[in-house]
């Protein structure tokens, strides 16, 4: 468990300084799109990727969930 949370941790750093972003920004975007239990539930395969490969996996979710958000949105309106 140890491993997992110094990689959380590890995570976190990296992509606030990839997104110029304070550590309650990326907590915030972490916690809205469960990034953290996405780390936890693949860090078998995660921790022995590079620090690039995780940034643009982390992004790609955040962006489609986002993407996700505003599709249910507009079903929404239109009811």
């Amino acid at each position: 468990m140890e491993n997992i949370t110094k990689f959380l941790v590890y995570c976190i750093e990296i992509y606030k300084t990839a997104y110029k972003l304070n550590g309650k920004q990326v907590m915030q975007l972490f916690c809205k799109y469960r990034i953290l239990d996405y780390i936890t539930k693949c860090y078998g395969a995660l921790h022995t990727t590079g620090p690039e490969y995780i940034i643009e996996d982390i992004a790609g979710l955040i962006e489609e969930q986002r993407r996700k958000e505003a599709y249910e949105g507009r079903g929404k309106r239109e009811e």
